[in-house]
């Protein structure tokens, strides 16, 4: 096995670019074994290319297999050629944002939320890929699931409960658990959760400021509920040499993201700043002795023996 194993875990196609993009090429591009699993399929998503408009849910419903190939493209950029869906490809679906009919589809992965059955079956898919690939280190949203989507809040809980799972020795998947479970029982080094820091915020909302724009409407970093306090990040990774290429991985996923040089927009045509450095919050493990001037720990396999 390579000595050093990254597992991330993403709720839509386009997610894991956006948030953790040059941090998987710098890692990929490193030697170590980078791993992604994608929750869904990202079927509810709004599609950003009008000649393929009629590919959304509430038409023919055929966006799913568009974004299979734009990850597919994405991760050939990156790098990274170890990337899943949990339990396979369509298991989970897209359970669009918080309130709408999308929750309840019978197969939105938001159902984990209220069916325990199903909630056991993706934790099982989670750890069957973590006895696999052993990773050292693992990656997934905060509690909040990053800015509050269903989708991220449920890869958040199962990911977390798959970690716990996957280093007990008595624990026992799901009958509808898909995937097969090898390995013996695996524990984890550290575990992060992707970072806003809102002092990078701030000057976020500066620049689109002088770009002529806003960001969501916010003057003050300290208005958005979802930043991440400065003293509660540990972790910034350099992925300055991959900037181009998380550009280029954004352009991958046409149908949701448009990229003009530095800036990007999903959706609701909002800029945002493309930035090689990412930031992380430790939650679990030690921040490891490899550090920057601000103290910051500058390797997420630091400590990691």
């Amino acid at each position: 096995m390579n000595a050093r194993r990254l597992l991330l875990v993403h709720a839509h196609p386009d997610d894991e670019t956006i948030g953790t993009g040059a941090t998987m090429a710098h890692y990929s591009a490193s030697g170590a074994a980078v791993t992604l699993i994608t929750c869904t399929l990202g079927e509810e998503g709004e599609i950003l290319v009008p000649e393929l408009a009629q590919l959304a849910a509430d038409q023919a419903d055929q966006l799913g297999g568009v974004r299979i190939g734009e990850l597919a493209n994405a991760m050939q950029v990156l790098g990274v050629e170890d990337h899943r869906f949990l339990g396979g490809a369509g298991r989970f679906r897209d359970s669009g944002m918080i309130g709408t009919s999308a929750n309840d589809n019978p197969r939105a992965f938001w159902r984990a939320a209220s069916d325990e059955e199903v909630f056991k079956a993706a934790v099982s898919e989670a750890v069957a890929v973590i006895r696999e690939t052993r990773p050292q280190v693992v990656i997934t949203y905060d509690p909040n699931g990053g800015y509050g989507h269903p989708d991220h809040i449920m890869a958040h809980r199962v990911t977390m409960a798959a970690v716990d799972a996957a280093s007990d020795p008595d624990w026992r998947p799901a009958p509808e658990s898909a995937s097969e479970i090898v390995g013996e029982p695996w524990e984890i080094s550290k575990l992060y959760w992707p970072a806003l820091p809102k002092s990078l915020l701030a000057k976020s909302i500066q620049m689109l400021k002088e770009q002529g724009s806003d960001f969501f409407g916010l003057d003050n970093a300290d208005d958005f509920p979802f930043a991440t306090p400065d003293e509660d990040v540990t972790t910034v990774v350099d992925g300055s040499r991959y900037g181009q290429a998380k550009q280029d991985a954004m352009r991958a996923h046409a149908t949701q993201i448009s990229v003009d040089g530095p800036f990007f927009a999903l959706s609701n045509g909002i800029g945002q700043g493309i930035f090689a450095t990412e930031y992380f919050q430790l939650v679990r493990g030690e921040v490891g002795p490899d550090r920057n001037e601000e103290g910051h720990e500058i390797d997420l396999f630091s400590g990691v023996a």
